[in-house]
């Protein structure tokens, strides 16, 4: 049985991978993860044209996720599009942090094989599918499935140095924004405990296979009140069972500094896997600086514009912003590679050379 790392073995990671500056990512031609990874609709050409312009801005790490219904319906396939993924990626020096499960099926509909459902106009990431999807996480008799596919996949990979780490489960209990008022409290308690038990499986699980690589999954309940800052259930056992520390906060600089303070104490490596609101003033010229100070990884939601229309605001705020598509939410390329914001592109390059430059080339 491995056991989690200790924060020396953490740190001495962090002095072989260096300060990630990176992306979450899908190609602008899917919808979702299950499109991304499927046979019929993976897309090496568009990958490899847009993890190169990423490269050329000097980016240098990203985070996708895996979806557990490609793996079981076409395991053989889905390993083999994995290599080729990292193949790119690795062509384009950048390192990959895979994402196993994902509670966030914004969709509202289970996941499914074959073509997926069409954007809604106008709608943020409006086909986001789960994995394994909310009535597998809520039936653990069908968790040994899901054990499975987690020592599957990383067993395969476990000594990958293609891979920099990997992120067990984003968001757990996370149950989106297509459930009733009527029944959404009590679907999100339940959801939230079946998701705490099978996230803490999923580190025994994945330590029994022994990757080379470290372990997390990212506290994401920053502004919950009822347990004050990252004291949520689910973020105390994220935080407790990670050998690298990670967490999501689309906030303001003054909130982000609050939070990196706080995390810095716990002596390990840290990584925000998840930032970049630009309606709610989470913005790369205040935070992307604080990011480097602080010595935090930080990946920032999304690459190029596509199908997920992650550059339209969440829903809650379209009602806010007057014109709410003139700024864009997250997202830093347009569809043919060229920069949103061609400052946010030199804030990257410049202080990814900075880092290259102190600690060399990794």
């Amino acid at each position: 049985m491995h056991i989690q790392w200790n924060e020396a073995q953490a740190q001495e990671w962090y002095q072989h991978t260096g300060w990630a500056c990176g992306f979450n990512y899908l190609p602008q031609t899917a919808v979702n993860w299950t499109e991304m990874w499927q046979a019929d609709t993976f897309d090496p050409h568009t990958i490899d044209l847009e993890l190169g312009w990423a490269s050329h801005y000097g980016y240098y790490a990203l985070r996708t996720n895996l979806p557990f219904i490609v793996w079981e319906h076409d395991r053989d396939g889905l390993l083999a599009r994995i290599d080729a993924f990292l193949s790119i990626a690795a062509h384009h020096h950048i390192n990959v942090m895979l994402t196993l499960m994902d509670d966030c099926g914004f969709s509202g509909d289970e996941p499914f094989i074959g073509p997926q459902k069409p954007p809604r106009p106008g709608v943020h990431n409006s086909q986001a599918a789960a994995s394994p999807g909310r009535k597998r996480v809520m039936d653990t008799s069908r968790w040994p499935d899901i054990e499975a596919y987690v020592r599957d996949i990383i067993g395969h990979f476990a000594t990958d140095k293609r891979i920099a780490i990997w992120d067990l489960y984003n968001e757990p209990g996370n149950r989106g924004v297509n459930v009733s008022a009527t029944d959404s409290m009590e679907i999100g308690e339940a959801l939230e405990e079946y998701a705490l038990t099978l996230m803490t499986s999923a580190f025994r699980w994945a330590r029994d296979v022994g990757p080379s690589q470290p372990l997390t999954v990212g506290a994401w309940h920053i502004d919950h009140d009822q347990y004050g800052t990252l004291g949520h259930p689910i973020d105390v056992a994220a935080l407790a069972l990670s050998d690298v520390i990670s967490y999501h906060n689309y906030n303001t600089a003054a909130r982000q500094l609050e939070v990196l303070a706080m995390l810095a104490q716990r002596r390990r490596p840290v990584l925000c896997t998840e930032w970049l609101a630009r309606h709610v003033d989470c913005h790369f010229s205040e935070q992307l600086p604080l990011f480097s100070a602080f010595e935090t990884g930080c990946y920032q939601w999304g690459l190029v514009q596509g199908k997920t229309q992650t550059w339209i605001p969440w829903p809650g705020i379209n009602k806010a912003h007057p014109d709410p598509q003139s700024l864009w939410f997250h997202d830093v390329l347009t569809p043919e590679g060229t920069p949103w914001c061609e400052q946010e592109m030199r804030y990257v390059k410049q202080l990814t050379d900075f880092h290259k430059l102190r600690y060399g080339e990794k």
